[in-house]
């Protein structure tokens, strides 16, 4: 039956030329290369960042590669009123929403033992959680009506646990347990599309990033385009969840079955051990 679907909403994939398209952290990474990809596609895109000079950038290639009218919007998601007013412009100006995509989200590389400034902390609560959930409440009514579909960015790294990024992994797990629910509430008028990406190649995994993290071993990343465009063909299927690269769907196994195995494997990867030692002397 699951196989019947799949090849069912395969066929009947959404057509989303000439829809309008909202994307949170379009500047760069999944988000920018998300925007490509549905600029490809004939999608009218409402790009919120930020890092007005990038989005700017972002939206004249997008503009290049077909799309036929782009919406930049410098917003901050932290903050409420600017989730509101992202929703409220994006109306005025092309008079409809079809996709949400609550991609926007910040990271952290500290030991939370180590956080001394607690604001810190719910920052990365307050873009990667609320920031998420504001938008989409502020989106709801307008999705309904469209029949549209909500696309939320979560991660593999409530899964992997990885150290270092204990309020981080919070924050995606907080995403899959939320939107889950909400799809329950709000049953078939919206779409949702819940995506755990692995490590992607973007400026969070960059060789920079992964150095604040003391790591040992990292498998390899997946380019961000490639990642966008299996995201995009996703939601057009109206599939409810998807980890990518798929191959990342053992972890989940490996976690159920072996999760002191993992434990183990992910303390040798960050060196956990050595850096607490390290700190304790």
């Amino acid at each position: 039956m699951k196989l019947l679907s799949y090849i069912k909403r395969s066929i009947f994939s959404e057509n989303v030329a000439g829809k309008v398209v909202l994307i949170t952290g379009a500047s760069s990474g999944i988000g920018e290369d998300l925007a490509y990809e549905y600029a490809v596609r004939g999608a009218r895109l409402a790009l919120v960042a930020r890092r007005e000079d990038r989005l700017r950038a972002v939206a004249d290639k997008a503009r290049n590669l077909g799309s036929p009218d782009v919406f930049q919007v410098r917003a901050d998601i932290s903050k409420v009123e600017d989730c509101r007013r992202i929703i409220d412009e994006t109306l005025n100006h092309f008079g409809q929403l079809d996709h949400l995509v609550n991609n926007a989200g910040i990271s952290q590389a500290a030991y939370f033992e180590d956080c001394t400034e607690v604001s810190d902390l719910t920052h990365i609560m307050d873009v990667n959680f609320w920031g998420s959930t504001f938008c989409s409440r502020f989106a709801i009514p307008h999705l309904k009506r469209s029949k549209g579909k909500i696309v939320v960015i979560s991660s593999i790294a409530p899964w992997s646990l990885t150290p270092k990024l204990s309020v981080y992994n919070a924050s995606k797990a907080a995403l899959i347990s939320f939107y889950g629910t909400l799809r329950l509430e709000i049953g078939s008028h919206i779409g949702i599309t819940i995506v755990m990406p692995g490590l992607i190649d973007t400026e969070m995994t960059s060789p920079s990033s992964l150095a604040k993290y003391s790591v040992k071993y990292c498998p390899p990343n997946e380019p961000a385009n490639q990642c966008a465009k299996a995201i995009v063909k996703s939601t057009c299927r109206g599939d409810r969840y998807l980890t990518e690269p798929s191959w990342w769907n053992a972890l989940f196994m490996f976690k159920s079955l072996c999760p002191e195995a993992l434990d183990l494997i992910l303390c040798w990867a960050f060196m956990v051990n050595g850096a607490q030692k390290e700190r304790r002397i």
